[in-house]
């Protein structure tokens, strides 16, 4: 998982936001996260603009983050460097 996420609490959440080249490059990783979150049955708060993206991955039932949820972290960071490099 990138150092680029933040850990916080109350509510126990992971944040980062990803930087696109372009909107297409930033459209593409948004449907592939949105595929990997029905796969894992996570589904993290997304907002985005013209060339980024904020998500956020909230704890089950404000309870601690788990190994799950780093490790979905990490899903979504390979997902970006696919695209990105």
């Amino acid at each position: 998982m990138s150092d680029q996420w933040q850990e916080r609490n109350k509510p126990a959440r992971l944040e980062r936001r990803y930087i696109f080249q372009d909107y297409s490059t930033l459209s593409d990783f948004l449907e592939r996260a949105a595929e990997l979150s029905e796969h894992e049955n996570l589904f993290p708060d997304m907002g985005f603009g013209k060339d980024y993206a904020n998500i956020t991955i909230y704890a089950d039932d404000n309870e601690k983050l788990s190994d799950i949820h780093h490790r979905f972290a990490q899903e979504l960071d390979e997902l970006f460097n696919v695209k990105e490099h």
